[in-house]
């Protein structure tokens, strides 16, 4: 499989059913039937819950603004809550939740643009990795790579191909066989999970 490209400006957005944000989603896969990983980048204009996304694990990282505070609630094995407190900011790394807990977003100072990766459970492993300078990665075979530039580009050496991600950019693609990745960028994100 080639690289798939996907262009933040190309994507219509979706106001939530709440009034407290909207989403734009680039790629969601497979694209008929029910998806099984997800990616997409949501404007907060206002404090509330997220959606529900039960046998979902997710990663979010900010892109734009002062950032969120999340209150994440999940039942632990005594049927209490665990309750974790999270400030997400440009200068923290993704964090990986469970879709399905309770999520309470409250903005830190005006409205943030977040992305976010959500995968079932045969996905997994997978992870999120912001990437502030330059990153080497040795991907395996069957896994899904991509790189999201953020508000500069990004450069992206596969084996021995170059690739040149335009600011607000997702490329992505599935391997059928191990390789390396270098990628350089002053702020992108750098995918990867189980296919």
């Amino acid at each position: 499989m080639t690289w798939r490209t996907v262009h933040l400006a190309d994507v219509a957005a979706t106001p939530w059913r709440n009034g407290g944000g909207m989403t734009r989603e680039l790629v969601a896969w497979p694209a008929v039937g029910a998806w099984r990983w997800r990616m997409s980048v949501a404007e907060v204009t206002a404090n509330g819950p997220f959606s529900h996304f039960e046998g979902i694990t997710r990663w979010f990282a900010v892109l734009k603004g002062e950032g969120v505070a999340l209150t994440v609630r999940t039942p632990s094995d005594s049927d209490d809550l665990v309750v974790c407190e999270h400030h997400q900011t440009l200068a923290e790394p993704a964090l990986c939740f469970d879709g399905g807990a309770t999520t309470h977003c409250q903005l830190l100072g005006g409205p943030s643009q977040d992305f976010s990766l959500m995968v079932t459970d045969v996905c997994l492993p997978a992870r999120m990795v912001r990437v502030r300078g330059a990153l080497n990665v040795l991907a395996g075979a069957t896994k899904t790579i991509a790189v999201y530039a953020v508000d500069s580009s990004a450069s992206v050496r596969f084996n021995s191909e170059d690739l040149y991600v335009p600011p607000g950019t997702l490329v992505w693609r599935t391997l059928t066989k191990a390789a390396t990745v270098h990628i350089e960028s002053s702020h992108a994100l750098w995918m990867e999970l189980q296919e």
